[in-house]
């Protein structure tokens, strides 16, 4: 009996494995899963039948069954770390980055005291970094890069292992620690996109092991230690896109592994080492933005593997090494905005890999290499604005060449009809040269390109009928030439023209009606040639002209058509024509900012929303003896003006007598001929622009000056907005002119404040319907000021987000911000040379105007801002959370293709009604990730719509326009910066959305076929 009872014993405690609860880590990760959410193809492994987790996936144990790895990176997990991930105290590797977890890092982390890897990078966790890391002695990787902690680094390693410390891309704040300097194993320290202040430590220079020291983007100051020469085995160095000063310490130099220098954006001044171009390793050197002085040294054009060399936004002087380029590795050559001399090398071209040549703005002169024209790698060749000389050299290898500015030389010649080769050529700017002959007609061959502009040169003959081909030009510009004969038939097949410019030239043949073909058009700059006849009605279907309609000195006769359906136009010239009837077609153009229609025959009253040019430009009617203004008692508008009489004071006409014929036709001859003498003036010659710090923009301080008044010097209670670069006051002026005021704060730095007067002032002449107009602005050492149009209905945040009740948001307005923002966004970056990229594209930055017509603020603000170490607003982080591209976490150059993608997660906005980082999205997505697993689910657009939306366009039309439009928000967001569509097609895909959906509307009204 005894003996059977102990084998049953034995059987038993045989068996007791098979029978037990799971393990105290097995357990620790099942809680776990109840805050971190698992996706089903891992939590349906993960079962609490096992008896230990070690072959649940993602998880790895040692030979005691003790978890010592959690690896889940990418698996699509979200929720929040729990406190429970302290109980595995046996982890030695945890990795979970590339998932959507969020919340804080509990403090029991510090409880895993033989981690050695933490991999947290790309989630959205949150909060203050727990001391008790410091209790996690074994760490040789952190990487908690690309996620939004805050706070200082208040942690220490006394006995530090670190071997890899990446923090880059978050919310921190504080200084780089000192203790830093005790982790001797260290080969990578990163803090690219922070808050970080103070100076970088001199403890960096004991770490003999660094190999990458990444910095960039934060707001350090002071000089750079000499010590970080004695890291000699570093490859990276990245201390761009701060506010370093000084000069570079000699002792870099003996950095020999150096593949990477990038000091760019800084406010480093002296010359540059000379020993430091002696580093054969080198493969980039990008110091560009700062105050840099000297000359190249000859050694240069010796660095065979150097392969990318930005100097540009620098003081360097003397000749470029007439070696550089030969036998080379150099893809990437700009110099632009430095103070070079002599000729360009002749051989520049001659290594075989150079892909972007970028000399412009210096004082270059000799002719241009034969070499730049036949070589086969070459995209984007950049030399305006020098003394260039001589014939543009005859194309040969050139298929991948997509981008020549030649513009503001002396280059003289024809323009050589094997520019036809370049077939992937999209924009030529060959203007302000000395250029001569006939547009050659193979220019039709290149179906690529977008921009043309030949403007001031001494062309003649007609343009070629065979410019039809190139089917994509958005931008035409031959003003300030000879040609002549009837173009504008030529012209009229270019659908998608956008901008025209073809003045002061000779032209004839009048205005056709198949002009009105070109319904893209926003400008159209016709002035001072011959074409006579009359103003077509046809003109009014052109009802995205808005920049500007210049039809002055050309012999045009009759009565001014109707012209009411232009309502975007800002800018009418009719001048020195023989125009007669009344103004009474313009009373509907509301938004022009300019209006000349000065020496016609025009008679009657002038329109009450064209009087106010009487008392700013009162010249802008002059000439028309038959002109009046209509008064009433008390009636300010009839005071101050001797232009033009009161209506009811006029005498009858008197006949002009031959002598006062000749008379105004002398006066006009000479008007005319002081007009082209000014052209002339102005772009023939650069005058210098004045340094000073109190410049004010366009002259007259006036309106600035009484703006600080009534805002009693900016009280607070004058603030409407507040954001990174400044605080926005609305000032109602004496006149009832209503402005907003951005007061901009930094340091004073001369060299750098100078130049955002530069392109501060290159910002007040950019007009666009889409764009705040940037009026004035006032510039001292301690703040800046700018005046701005007030826009009535706020920002594009306010209305879908910000106010309560929400007020109604029709399609057709939701389409016209679209479209409208789209329009602003493309001229920014195809219109502007160089191309402005706003970075911080948002509802906040949208303002609505009283139509609600939508205009881009701080457009170029935000890179100026940032770009000037003076400015202490300037923040680590570029861009807004959730509008930011994906490629912003590795790349520190901004890029069209950021806007596009903030421009997308905008569209998504207008559709969803829904924030771009929004509380009702599961596990804190973003609206790009919500929207698109949303579909993925379901393929119905009504799950991700504003309700409200959906009621107003299911069953029309219009279903089928926010369809496309969702479309075009999801390529525009796409992963992959190449594949996202380019603004000029975002523009001409919103357009064809709206006529297709119009289309498909009439196709679809007959009858039933039930």
């Amino acid at each position: 009996m005894g003996l059977h009872i102990w084998c049953w014993l034995v059987v038993l405690f045989s068996l007791a494995p098979l029978c037990c609860s799971l393990s105290a880590d097995g357990l620790a990760l099942l809680d776990l899963a109840k805050t971190l959410i698992l996706p089903s193809s891992i939590s349906s492994n993960w079962s609490a039948d096992d008896a230990t987790p070690c072959t649940w996936k993602g998880v790895d144990c040692d030979e005691m069954s003790n978890v010592v790895s959690l690896n889940l990176s990418y698996s699509g997990l979200s929720g929040s770390l729990g406190p429970q991930i302290g109980l595995m105290k046996h982890l030695k590797v945890i990795d979970l980055s590339g998932n959507g977890i969020s919340g804080p890092m509990p403090s029991s982390i510090g409880n895993c005291t033989k981690l050695e890897v933490l991999h947290l990078l790309r989630n959205r966790l949150s909060g203050i970094l727990p001391d008790t890391l410091s209790n996690i002695e074994a760490l040789r990787v952190f990487d908690l890069s690309r996620n939004s902690f805050t706070g200082e680094v208040n942690f220490r390693f006394e006995n530090c292992k670190l071997e890899e410390f990446i923090l880059s891309f978050n919310y921190l704040r504080g200084e780089i620690p000192v203790w830093i300097g005790n982790c001797s194993s260290l080969t990578q320290l990163a803090f690219v996109n922070n808050s970080i202040t103070g100076q970088i430590p001199s403890s960096i220079g004991l770490l003999r092991n660094l190999s990458y020291l990444v910095l960039s983007q934060n707001s350090l100051s002071g000089t750079i230690p000499p010590e970080i020469g004695n890291c000699q085995l570093l490859i990276w160095l990245h201390l761009d896109a701060n506010q370093l000063e000084g000069t570079i310490p000699k002792e870099l130099a003996n950095l020999r592994n150096l593949q990477k220098l990038y000091l760019f954006e800084n406010c480093l001044t002296g010359e540059f080492p000379e020993d430091i171009w002696g580093i054969q390793s080198l493969l980039s050197v990008d110091i560009y933005k700062n105050n840099f002085t000297g000359q190249l040294p000859i050694v240069l054009a010796e660095m065979k593997q150097l392969q990318q060399i930005t100097l540009f936004n620098n003081s360097f002087t003397g000749v470029i090494p007439q070696g550089l380029g030969v036998n080379s590795s150099l893809s990437v050559i700009d110099f632009i905005n430095n103070s070079f001399v002599g000729t360009i090398p002749p051989k520049i071209c001659s290594g075989g890999r150079l892909e972007v040549l970028n000399l412009g703005s210096n004082l270059l002169n000799g002719s241009i290499p034969s070499g730049i024209a036949d070589c086969p790698t070459l995209r984007r060749v950049i030399l305006n604005q020098n003394n260039l000389i001589g014939s543009i050299p005859q194309f040969v290898n050139c298929s991948s060449l997509n981008y020549i500015d030649l513009s503001y030389n002396l280059l003289s010649g024809d323009i050589p009809a094997s520019l036809s080769k370049c077939i992937n050529v999209t924009f030529v700017n060959w203007s302000w040269n000395k250029l001569a002959g006939l547009i050659p007609s193979e220019i039709g061959n290149l179906g690529n390109l977008s921009s043309l502009n030949l403007s001031g040169n001494r062309l003649y003959g007609e343009l070629p009928v065979e410019i039809s081909g190139c089917s994509k030009l958005y931008k035409l510009d031959l003003s300030y030439n000879s040609l002549n004969g009837s173009a504008l038939t030529t012209v009229s097949s270019l659908k998608f023209l956008s901008q025209l410019r073809l003045q002061e030239n000779k032209f004839s043949g009048g205005i056709p009606d198949s002009l009105s073909q070109l319904d893209m058009l926003i400008e159209l700059q016709l002035g001072g040639n011959i074409l006579g006849g009359s103003i077509p009605s046809s003109l009014g279907k052109l009802v995205k002209l808005g920049i500007a309609l210049n039809l002055s000195r050309n012999g045009l006769v009759g009565d001014i058509p109707p012209l009411g359906n232009l309502v975007e136009l800002q800018s009418l010239d009719l001048s020195f024509n023989n125009l007669t009837g009344g103004l009474a077609s313009l009373g509907n153009l509301q938004f022009l900012y300019f209006l000349n229609v000065s020496y016609n025959m025009f008679s009657g009253p002038v329109p009450k929303n064209l009087v106010r040019f009487l008392n700013s430009t009162p010249s802008s009617f002059s000439g028309n003896a038959d002109l009046c203004i209509s008064c009433h008692e008390n009636d300010s508008s009839c005071t101050g003006s001797n232009v033009l009489r009161p209506c009811g004071s006029m005498s009858k006409k008197s006949a002009l007598t031959p002598l006062k014929v000749a008379m105004i036709v002398l006066g006009s001859v000479f008007a005319g001929a002081f007009l082209i003498l000014c052209v002339l003036l102005k772009y023939n010659f650069k005058p210098k622009i004045n340094s000073d710090l109190g410049i004010l923009f366009q002259g007259s301080s006036s309106k600035l000056n009484e703006a600080v008044e009534v805002t009693e010097n900016f009280n607070n209670k004058y603030i409407i907005g507040s954001g990174a670069h400044g605080i926005v006051y609305k000032a109602v002026l004496r006149s009832g002119e209503v402005y907003a005021v951005k007061k901009l704060v930094h340091a004073a730095h001369k060299g750098s404040n100078a130049s955002m007067i530069r392109e501060l002032r290159t910002l007040g002449q950019i007009r666009h319907r889409n764009l705040i107009r940037l009026n004035e602005f006032l510039f001292k050492h301690e703040y800046g000021l700018i005046l701005y149009d007030f826009m009535e209905n706020g920002s594009l945040y306010d209305v879908l987000h910000g106010t309560e009740p929400t007020p109604t948001l029709d399609w057709s307005i939701r389409y016209s911000i679209a479209l409208g923002t789209a329009h602003g966004l493309a001229y920014l970056h195809n219109d502007c040379h160089p191309a402005i990229i706003h970075r911080d594209i948002k509802p906040k930055n949208i303002l609505l105007d009283n139509d609600m017509v939508p205009h881009i603020s701080d457009f170029g603000i935000a890179k100026l801002m940032d770009q000037y170490p003076a400015a202490l607003q300037t923040t680590g982080i570029v861009g807004t959370i959730g509008y930011m591209a994906p490629e912003m976490a590795f790349s520190t150059k901004a890029t069209t293709e950021f806007d596009v993608y903030s421009y997308g997660v905008v569209l998504l906005e207008l559709i969803t009604r829904k924030m771009a980082v929004d509380s009702s999205f599961p596990g804190n997505m973003d609206i790009v990730s919500w929207v698109s697993s949303k579909l993925n689910e379901t393929n119905q657009i009504e799950t991700i719509c504003d309700p409200a939306l959906i009621t107003e366009v299911y069953g029309t039309h219009e279903m089928e326009e926010v369809r496309k439009l969702l479309s075009l928000a999801l390529r525009c967001t796409a992963k992959e910066a190449s594949q996202r569509p380019s603004m000029a097609v975002v523009v001409k895909e919103l357009t064809d959305a709206r006529h297709v959906a119009g289309s498909y509307s009439k196709q679809n009204s007959g009858p039933s076929n039930s």
